[in-house]
């Protein structure tokens, strides 16, 4: 199994086919051959959880049966050609699964793995729906966890993601370490409060986290690698995989 999640940004002025593309790109992601699960994302602007929607920046994630698979999407796939078709800046990341707990819209969508020897660089999804009679509890909370995050210890970046404004969100991060996201997770202890609160105030209906082994990442997002602070790190992983674009 591998999972994608390419992040697009389009030109200010190409907006309107950004929103086009959330209604246009179902039918041939429905269509695509080896892809057994897939969202289209709007994207918030903070790198986190965010109210405020980033217009030129979408997602899109996959679970695929293999590598061949996607390679054959990202080759020969209507929806690579409209993200060259208007000018997109794209950057993609491609993990294995390592744990993964909760559903997605009643789904598994990663399997139930539980790799438990893994060293090295870390992609974390965390993703919820949220009730809407703890909207206000949730969004109070963000902005302080998300100032965490950003100057955690072995944090190297992060992308706001979300199906549906306010209530259906997620955050998808990469860390040097496994300890660095324990760390950050529970020895934090302004996100274990917060963390606490999620369980004792039943803030989600729904909620996954799953944690990925990086196997390969290329592309630029505001003419950036967003992962070019693990230099080697993620070099060690597949057979020295931080590759190009297949």
């Amino acid at each position: 199994m591998i999972v994608s999640l390419t992040i697009v940004r389009y030109p200010k002025l190409l907006i309107p086919f950004a929103l086009l593309a959330m209604a246009v790109h179902r039918l041939p992601m429905r269509l695509q051959k080896g892809c057994t699960f897939w969202k289209l994302l709007g994207s918030g602007q903070n790198g986190t959880f965010d109210l405020q929607p980033d217009w030129q920046q979408w997602g899109l994630l996959a679970v695929w049966n293999n590598r061949e698979d996607f390679n054959s999407f990202y080759k020969h796939s209507f929806i690579v050609s409209w993200w060259k078709l208007f000018r997109t800046e794209q950057w993609t990341i491609l993990c294995e699964p390592l744990q993964s707990h909760g559903k997605w819209n009643g789904k598994e969508p990663f399997g139930a793995p539980n790799v438990a020897d893994y060293t090295g660089p870390v992609a974390v999804l965390t993703r919820a729906t949220i009730r809407f009679n703890k909207l206000k509890r949730f969004w109070s909370n963000v902005d302080d966890v998300a100032r965490l995050m950003a100057v955690a210890k072995g944090y190297v970046a992060s992308f706001g993601i979300g199906e549906a404004p306010v209530y259906r969100q997620a955050t998808f991060s990469v860390w040097e370490s496994l300890d660095d996201v324990k760390a950050f997770a529970y020895q934090s202890r302004e996100h274990s409060e917060v963390i606490k609160k999620t369980r004792t105030e039943n803030w989600y209906k729904e909620e996954l986290f799953a944690r990925f082994k990086p196997v390969a990442a290329f592309g630029t997002i505001n003419g950036k690698d967003p992962l070019n602070n693990l230099n080697n790190l993620l070099l060690q992983n597949e057979n020295n995989s931080r590759i190009t674009a297949p």
